[in-house]
């Protein structure tokens, strides 16, 4: 085993050097404080591992991305959205009878209790999707109790996974529904996991719906691209909460929560706005390459660059031929799907953007992609939610079936101020 050497005070440390399957090399501090007196300060963990784990890999300066080392572009193309979910909780993909008894699972499993709906009923028309979204999921453990339990490793884990993964479809759908006014649709035994969310969603005794297969792909490409993705912010909040040994539903409700915010699952809504703003303002596309290349400028070029890929998103690209495919199926005019893609032909033409790698990412094509589908705004970051709920699943297991189970404890570097004393009110 290689070691790194810190000299400090006139000692020399030896620090073991920890490399993974592809390479990837860490230095262990784990003993940092208890043979010095320091810790290390990593503002944000921009380059602290948090965690060992064998679920997804990336490297961005290459631009890849691959699930239990099955490439995205792979999964995207020949995986359903429920072989992926599988793969990434329990490692392997699942053969016929696993898939067939976790499909059953999740048919099972996709209606909610009669009494929740009570709740739909408490929500102001005006409340946001992501927060009944979060409410709901911690709901669950109130109604469901025999899979509230800290007992991971059994067959009541399996249940309370499906459950979850089949549920928060039929939630977020409800909380659509609830927000237009309009009755709730229950779910169909016989429709596939994103064809069944589309008929939740749409239907209507007015209009009925009729699934479309390759909206229905399309759909279910977009929950597979945002399965998982390492050590995020939202992934990363949901082993940390639940490093506590609470419940999966408190631990995913967190994890929601986190991917609420618009630098996280709201990022994709954030190009929408930015895109109808274009079109408001009759901005040309010139004038926004310019503004974009001014920091003195107001005006940000939403769904450009990315915190790990130094390349082109995987993902995006993906995304961008089922947004060509759709758009020429269909006849699209929406003036929105016209200036993104302008926007991103000038911007890959500039040196500017080419010099600094800024490629468009997923959540560039991803918002498209989901109004092309008829998904409203303010459901994006739920979307975002429902593809990414199998990964945060996976990574609070993989996490409880480490030996031993650390809760996650932080340290600090304190900025504030020395020992003083209390003064009375009348003296201050």
């Amino acid at each position: 085993m290689d070691y790194a050497k810190m000299a400090y005070q006139g000692k020399t440390f030896e620090m073991p050097v920890i490399e993974g399957t592809e390479g990837e090399k860490a230095i262990d501090i784990s003993k940092l404080r208890q043979e010095t007196d320091l810790i290390t300060l990593d503002v944000g963990y921009q380059n602290t591992g948090s965690c060992m784990s064998a679920i997804t890999y990336i490297d961005g300066d290459k631009g890849i991305l691959r699930h239990r080392g099955i490439p995205i572009e792979e999964l995207a193309e020949k995986a359903t959205f429920s072989e992926v979910a599988y793969l990434l909780i329990y490692g392997n993909l699942p053969s016929r009878d696993e898939q067939r008894a976790f499909s059953q699972l999740l048919t099972q499993n996709s209606m909610i209790h009669e009494e929740m709906l009570r709740f739909f009923d408490g929500f102001p028309p005006t409340a946001h999707p992501m927060a009944i979204l979060g409410t709901m999921v911690n709901a669950l453990s109130v109604y469901y109790t025999d899979y509230y339990t800290e007992d991971f490793q059994s067959g009541t884990f399996d249940l309370m996974a499906a459950s979850l993964i089949s549920r928060i479809r039929t939630i977020a759908a409800y909380s659509y529904k609830h927000s237009i006014g309009e009755p709730h649709v229950y779910p169909k035994p016989d429709l596939r996991y994103a064809s069944n969310f589309l008929y939740m969603m749409f239907d209507s005794p007015v209009n009925p719906y009729v699934p479309d297969p390759d909206i229905e792909k399309a759909l279910s490409t977009l929950l597979i691209l945002h399965a998982d993705h390492e050590q995020n912010c939202s992934t990363s909040t949901v082993r940390m909460v639940g490093s506590s040994m609470v419940n999966l539903y408190a631990s995913i409700c967190a994890g929601i929560c986190a991917l609420w915010g618009p630098l996280h699952g709201g990022a994709n809504q954030k190009v929408i706005e930015m895109l109808e703003s274009i079109k408001k303002d009759n901005v040309s596309i010139a004038q926004c390459i310019s503004a974009a290349k001014d920091k003195e400028m107001a005006f940000r070029l939403f769904g450009f660059g990315h915190r790990v890929y130094k390349n082109y998103d995987p993902r995006a690209r993906i995304l961008k031929q089922y947004c060509e495919t759709l758009f020429r199926k269909y006849n699209y005019s929406d003036p929105l799907i016209n200036i993104a893609m302008e926007l991103e032909e000038a911007a890959l033409a500039d040196d500017f953007f080419v010099e600094r790698k800024l490629y468009p990412n997923v959540d560039f094509y991803s918002g498209i992609l989901y109004r092309m589908i008829g998904i409203p705004t303010n459901m994006f970051t739920v979307m975002f939610a429902i593809g990414r709920l199998p990964g945060m699943i996976a990574q609070w297991k993989e996490m409880h079936d480490s030996v031993p189970l650390k809760i996650g404890r932080p340290r600090q570097i304190y900025t504030g101020n020395t020992m003083r004393h209390y003064i009375p009110a009348d003296e201050r």
